[in-house]
């Protein structure tokens, strides 16, 4: 790997290429996984929760899915890729405990997943890929010379979407 980047929960980076961009223990976080394939610019967010608008403290961009995806789409920009040519992989939002009752509130996961794809829809920007749901934590890892993810979970092996 040449260039490795490690994004933490509620962050976000961008690289130009080559590089690698990583993000460990996703539960019901969802990694957005973005790549312009013509510049091979990568992005990537740690989003934790689906909206902005009802929190208190919604000072960090990329801790919510509503400003997260914005941001690492301008960020992405600012360095030369074009809106119009990037694609999305997303990965997370499992369901990592059960509950008695399942109300709305407790599955964040679910309600990540449904937010970012809504957001990317509005951005007009196309998910050529996923690895959501199920019961288990992700690691990911974005490389920029093809745009693949790599995901890795424990006891469910690695895969590339």
């Amino acid at each position: 790997m040449n260039n490795l980047i490690k994004v933490g929960m509620a962050d976000l980076q961008v690289m130009s290429h080559p590089g690698v961009l990583t993000t460990l223990g996703l539960g019901s976080c969802v990694g957005v996984a973005l790549y312009d394939p013509y510049t091979k610019i990568i992005g990537l967010a740690h989003i934790m929760l689906p909206s902005s608008e009802n929190s208190r403290n919604n000072k960090n961009k990329a801790k919510f899915a509503d400003t997260g995806i914005s941001e690492v789409i301008k960020k992405m920009m600012e360095i030369g890729a074009s809106k119009n040519a990037m694609e999305a992989k997303l990965a997370g939002g499992a369901q990592m405990f059960s509950f008695s009752s399942m109300s709305e509130i407790m599955r964040i996961g679910e309600r990540n997943i449904i937010a970012a794809r809504g957001k990317l829809s509005e951005m007009g920007i196309r998910i050529v890929s996923e690895d959501v749901g199920g019961n288990f934590g992700r690691t990911i890892e974005l490389h920029s010379d093809s745009g693949k993810l790599l995901v890795k979970t424990i006891g469910h092996g690695k895969k590339e979407i």
